[in-house]
């Protein structure tokens, strides 16, 4: 990493392509990744905060200034010559517990390094490049590469030889759970063993769950939609990412996102299985004929110990009764996958549309099988309200067929008449429907989708709104910080980004730029919650095989990691236990490998850090309503 003189800070890395990449050029990447392997000590935290990956040439650079009192400020090019200032007075921040202001310089300065002093404090250094996000948006996808299970990681794919590891858990079949669940409800065993082999490891532990991979496909794939609608950019090609599809003809992206499809596929149900649920009361279980319906996961049925390297992973792991979420979830993203490969793979987009409908259809059947956490070794992922699935997965199917019965069920569902302009989440899936027949073109009547559109920029608006009234300008309500909070900050950004492609508003792409400046730096701890990001990123996280902290016999994390971020609601692991109290909300954070609560990684967390990435990076210096570009 470099040491805060006025350089640049950024330790990321850029993987050529497998396809092109040379020996040399290898060498030469796996040279800078190992820059973040061996990192030097970090400086220390700085009164002066800002997104420590840079800002892109031409663009405004915002800066957050956390002094008691109004300073003078001025920022300095590299030659000394001031070429902005002005004063700055901070207000106080109760989610921060310190005053803040924040200044945007809105000059359009040239590349360059750059060091802002305020207060007797000089910065560390504030790098404009052409395109600062294009790294980001690489290694934030080389996350989902390396969560595989069922194929072994290799060097050639990775920043540094020692992220390379062994196939978890390949060739993997699993039968229902069968004992006694944690609130003494005995479940039967079935006759079944079956292929839940390859897919993405969730998080941390290496649970699969279909919720929070529809979620996370959903995000990557509606990436690639978006940038098919406004003109695909280079970062949705063939090639870009360093990957074993990597030059077969079709975007990167969607090689990565498939991987984790075909595993949902394969937790899909046959026709004419029966299988054990909860019956009402979640009293007892009951039998019922199961075809089309989606297992909720697949996980341990005890917690692993941390750290564990797959091939050390012997624990038995389990499918879990199927619920209506998880089919629902399957559902949307089957429908999705159905039209975006419709000409790619006309033959896997017939397979999709087919499990699509099945999945639809036995969710009509059984709209109430409810996932709760009773279940040991893996996360309970439980949703109690399974109506914005529904909307979700009819707009999917509405979108990608154009049946009349199911575009009548968007149209006449409550969401449908209301709109869908809420929060993005595993458990909140309303807006998925929305931001998708907003920007793909579909038969759903116009009057429904003004209705979408309108409740996406109202909520736009709210979010706008809310980073006004936190003194680090971020998309969150003031108030308490939720476990994974930082991929909520991001997912909020979706919607101002979708705002912003329907409306060329400024403001709208001005938020999401604000929800990338505060995970990458412009927050009250002087974090980038990014790993291999900045001069001060996150670098322990809580996973299994990237514990150096815990066994330096384990690795460091790759770079473009998102770490969960502050949270002071569920403060249940060992470390944050010990903060209760002592932190404010946008505080209570710990760069700790046991912190699960608030530092561990997962694939619906990194899926909007690269939505946010390609976005940014499209959408630099164009033309907005309103004013300059933003």
């Amino acid at each position: 990493m470099k040491t805060p003189r006025l350089a640049s800070a950024t330790i990321s890395s850029t993987v050529a392509p497998a396809r092109r990449a040379s020996r040399a050029l290898r060498a030469a990447v796996l040279g800078t990744a190992l820059l973040f392997g061996t990192a030097a000590a970090e400086p220390p935290a700085s009164p002066i905060r800002f997104n420590q990956q840079g800002f892109a040439v031409g663009e405004p650079v915002t800066v957050s200034l956390a002094f008691p009192r109004t300073v003078s400020w001025s920022l300095r090019d590299e030659r000394g010559r001031v070429v902005a200032s002005g004063k700055a007075t901070p207000r106080p921040d109760a989610g921060a517990g310190d005053s803040v202001a924040t200044v945007r310089i809105a000059a359009a300065l040239p590349a360059g390094r750059y060091a802002l002093t305020a207060g007797g404090v000089t910065s560390r250094p504030i790098t404009i490049t052409s395109r600062p996000f294009q790294p980001l948006f690489r290694d934030a996808m080389s996350f989902f590469y390396q969560q595989r299970a069922g194929t072994p990681i290799l060097a050639r794919y990775v920043q540094r030889p020692d992220l390379a590891r062994v196939a978890g858990h390949p060739g993997e079949r699993a039968s229902c759970f069968a004992g006694t669940d944690m609130l003494g409800l005995a479940w039967p065993a079935c006759d079944r063993r079956v292929d839940v082999s390859g897919g993405w490891y969730d998080a941390g532990d290496r649970g699969k769950y279909v919720v929070n991979a529809g979620l996370s496909v959903w995000t990557l794939l509606n990436a690639y939609e978006r940038a098919q609608a406004h003109g695909t950019p280079d970062l949705m090609r063939d090639g870009v990412l360093a990957l074993p599809e990597a030059g077969n003809g079709v975007p990167d992206l969607l090689d990565e996102a498939r991987y984790e499809i075909a595993w949902m596929l394969r937790m899909q149900l046959p026709d004419g299985t029966h299988t054990a649920v909860l019956a009402p009361g979640r009293k007892a279980t009951r039998t019922i004929d199961a075809g089309g319906l989606v297992h909720h996961k697949l996980g341990d049925i005890h917690w692993a110990k941390l750290p564990l390297r797959v091939e050390d992973d012997h624990d038995v792991r389990a499918l879990y009764p199927p619920s209506t979420a998880a089919t629902l979830n399957f559902a949307a993203v089957t429908a999705q996958a159905a039209r975006i490969w419709r000409t790619i793979d006309p033959q896997f987009a017939a397979t999709c549309l087919v499990a699509a409908k099945r999945a639809y259809a036995a969710a009509l059947r059984h709209p109430d099988l409810i996932a709760d956490d009773r279940f040991t070794g893996s996360g309970a992922y439980g949703d109690e309200q399974v109506a914005d699935e529904f909307f979700w997965a009819a707009s999917e199917l509405a979108i990608t067929t154009g049946d009349r019965d199911v575009i009548a069920r968007v149209s006449g569902s409550a969401l449908g008449r209301s709109g869908a302009g809420g929060t993005i989440g595993w458990a909140d899936t309303g807006p998925l429907g929305a931001i998708s027949m907003l920007t793909v073109p579909s038969h759903i009547p116009a009057a429904t989708i003004a209705t979408q559109r309108r409740a996406v920029i109202a909520r736009a608006d709210r979010l706008l709104a809310d980073a006004a009234q936190q003194g680090y300008r971020f998309p969150a309500t003031p108030g308490a910080m939720q476990w994974g909070s930082n991929g909520d900050v991001l997912s909020r950004a979706i919607i101002l980004g979708t705002a912003y492609d329907l409306t060329r508003r400024g403001a709208y792409r001005t938020g999401v730029v604000d929800a990338l400046d505060y995970v990458l730096g412009r927050n009250p701890l002087d974090r980038s919650y990014v790993t291999g990001y900045g001069a001060r990123p996150m670098r322990n996280p809580h996973h299994r095989f990237w514990a150096h902290q815990l066994d330096p016999a384990f690795p460091s994390p790759p770079p473009g990691v998102l770490s969960g971020g502050p949270n002071n609601v569920a403060m249940t692991d060992p470390v944050a236990t010990t903060m209760k109290g002592t932190c404010r909300p946008l505080t209570c954070w710990s760069d700790e490998a046991q912190a699960f609560t608030q530092n561990e990684v997962a694939i619906n967390w990194n899926a909007p850090l690269v939505w946010v990435a390609a976005f940014v990076d499209r959408t630099r210096n164009l033309r907005t309503s309103g004013g300059a570009a933003r």
